[in-house]
């Protein structure tokens, strides 16, 4: 059995900064490990058309990961804040201010209009900014209509809490608990999908994620581990081949245009 222990996959504190992204930066980590998704980021030149089938206003690099790409989905996440210029402000009215949003920031124009994204440890906020707001300009915030707008609101007022938390200077360190399930399991998965993109066996695998001596006491064909690294890396090749789109909440490829169409008698 070929010695893993220097590859790339094999350590994990190199994915311990997916415990702080949110549904759309996993997608990207996903979505930029698809063979042909990097096959259409070399042939980008020659078609322009190829974001929109993987659910993107443009491509980007898939070299990059959720620290330093920055993808655009189509349509928007429900997270994303809309600012526009407020019409009628009142005298209290509150002016956008782009230096006192906290984290990194880094502004995208997607063609069409200008995207803010800041990242501070443990939350992103996503704007898109309407072309006629300036810095100092009174704004008000705007979500899409629809027929069930109640999530829609849940997730604009959690977006507004953590920036109305973190309007602070952040802490050079923070101390936190240990990371709730659902982060580790994104964690696993990944590191699991890259094994396997890697050649990696079932067994290698799991020495990688859970330790040589883990997997010496309890590797066998019924064992519970066995199953367990089974199941990470069908999740990972699922959400990889399109499972994504529903982390950057897309509508899955069968619910567009022609699919509709193919349903009518």
């Amino acid at each position: 059995m070929a010695d893993r222990s220097t590859e790339s996959w094999y350590p994990t504190a190199a994915y311990l900064y997916v415990l702080h992204l949110d549904g759309p930066a996993l997608a990207w980590e996903y979505l930029r490990r698809h063979p042909d998704y990097r096959r259409d980021w070399l042939r980008r030149r020659r078609r322009s058309d190829a974001a929109q089938r993987w659910g993107l206003r443009l491509l980007e690099d898939p070299t990059l990961d959720a620290r330093d790409a920055h993808p655009v989905w189509f349509p928007d996440h429900d997270a994303v804040l809309q600012l526009y210029p407020d019409a009628d402000p009142p005298p209290t009215a509150v002016a956008f201010a782009l230096w006192r949003i906290p984290g990194h920031k880094h502004l995208i124009h997607d063609g069409r209009r200008l995207l803010l994204v800041a990242r501070w440890p443990g939350a992103y906020l996503r704007l898109a900014l309407a072309p006629g707001l300036a810095d100092g300009m009174a704004y008000v915030y705007a979500i899409r209509a629809c027929d069930m707008p109640h999530a829609r609101c849940q997730a604009l007022t959690t977006s507004l809490n953590e920036l109305t938390a973190a309007i602070g200077i952040p802490p050079v360190a923070l101390t936190r608990p240990r990371p709730p399930l659902t982060p580790l399991l994104e964690l696993h998965t990944l590191q699991a999908l890259d094994a396997t993109l890697a050649g990696a066996s079932l067994r290698e695998v799991a020495e990688g994620l859970f330790g040589v001596d883990a997997v010496a006491d309890d590797w066998h064909a019924d064992s519970a581990l066995r199953a367990r690294v089974r199941r990470l890396v069908r999740r990972g090749d699922a959400l990889m081949r399109g499972g994504y789109r529903r982390l950057a909440q897309l509508p899955p490829v069968e619910q567009g245009r022609t699919a509709l169409a193919a349903k009518r008698p």
